[in-house]
């Protein structure tokens, strides 16, 4: 949940800070860092897909010994 409002008013702030004719560089900056501090946040959360094991169609069958 911290993420997500993170993000929206990082890109609220960031928007706002744009739309103005002579633009606040420091409060465009600072919507930025909250925003990609939310999306960072967030990311670490999502699992990657090549952390998962790979299972294979293909059974492999044990060697009996003799």
């Amino acid at each position: 949940m911290i993420n997500f409002i993170c993000i929206v008013v990082g890109g609220i702030i960031a928007v706002y800070a744009q739309a103005e004719e002579s633009q606040n560089t420091y409060l465009l900056m600072g919507g930025i860092v909250v925003l990609m501090f939310g999306i960072y946040r967030m990311s670490r959360n999502i699992p990657s897909k090549f952390d998962k094991e790979e299972e294979s169609f293909i059974k492999t069958e044990k060697e009996d010994e003799v």
